[in-house]
């Protein structure tokens, strides 16, 4: 069951899809939620430092803390008439920075919340949702910047290949699963196959034992265009939901997404929870 949630607020932003759909999923499950701003140190490059005026960098600070001001208040607004329990912070810190401290955050709460990054703009989301995803412990939902309904889970797609981060997504995923109207259990096939994949009608038992509607789905796609297949899928099939594996690793600090992870970040257009 899902007690409370974390967002990162969208700064910057005339309307905040991530605050939006992360308040329907507070309603849904009568959650608390948390909403988190970041108000970014300015970024000066090394080989210019101390060549910018100091009234510049006092600027851009300033600026941001407006747009973290403004988010907050988008988000206390709409958490309000919602009729939530709601709390919001505000804090100042670095890009690389924000990522590792959300992480760390997300680890007291049940599910995290992001919102895709928009293309041309600031990579601030990709990195916090590599620190959510690597970092907290805890399954993150990555809300699609075009994103404008609430939660919805009439038709829920899930990512299948028989690893254990897929295993783990499902496991997360089963309070969304529970309230769902039907399930396509999706396998991709590439060119190459695993010799110990566990078959997906394996896994559509389990869920079936569970009391769910589970439809196991093969479709086939080449090695490099697993990404593109599963949304084109999810397109056809009108899905509400995706849930899959964060597949990538986090070395040194250094968070490192998978391609088939990546792409599906890049191009989403559904609301995609995942867990690593």
């Amino acid at each position: 069951m899902i007690k409370d949630l974390i967002v990162n607020l969208t700064v910057g932003a005339p309307r905040d899809s991530a605050a939006d759909y992360a308040i329907s999923i507070a309603e849904t499950f009568d959650a608390h939620l948390a909403g988190i701003a970041f108000a970014f140190e300015p970024v000066v490059a090394p080989s210019i430092m101390g060549g910018i005026p100091a009234d510049v960098i006092d600027a851009q600070r300033a600026s941001t803390q407006k747009a973290a001001d403004a988010a907050v208040a988008y988000f206390e607004t709409a958490a309000k008439k919602a009729g939530l329990s709601a709390e919001h912070r505000l804090i100042e810190a670095t890009l690389g920075g924000a990522a590792d401290l959300f992480g760390r955050l997300a680890r007291r709460f049940d599910l995290s919340v992001v919102g895709q990054a928009e293309p041309d703009k600031l990579a601030s989301q990709d990195i916090i949702i590599e620190g959510a995803l690597f970092e907290s412990g805890r399954p993150i939902v990555v809300v699609p910047y075009i994103q404008r309904g609430p939660l919805k889970l009439d038709r829920v797609m899930v990512c299948w290949d028989g690893g254990r981060t897929a295993a783990r997504a499902v496991a997360d995923a089963m309070p969304f699963l529970r309230r769902s109207k039907s399930i396509d259990i999706v396998i991709v096939a590439s060119g190459r196959e695993k010799t110990n994949e566990i078959p997906g009608i394996d896994l559509g038992q389990h869920l079936a034992r569970h009391g769910l509607k589970v439809d196991v789905k093969r479709i086939v796609a080449s090695d490099t265009d697993v990404p593109n297949t599963i949304l084109s899928y999810a397109a056809d099939s009108s899905t509400d939901f995706i849930v899959m594996g964060g597949y990538g690793h986090s070395r040194l600090r250094e968070f490192v997404l998978g391609g088939a992870t990546r792409g599906i970040l890049s191009s989403m257009t559904v609301p995609t929870f995942m867990s690593h």
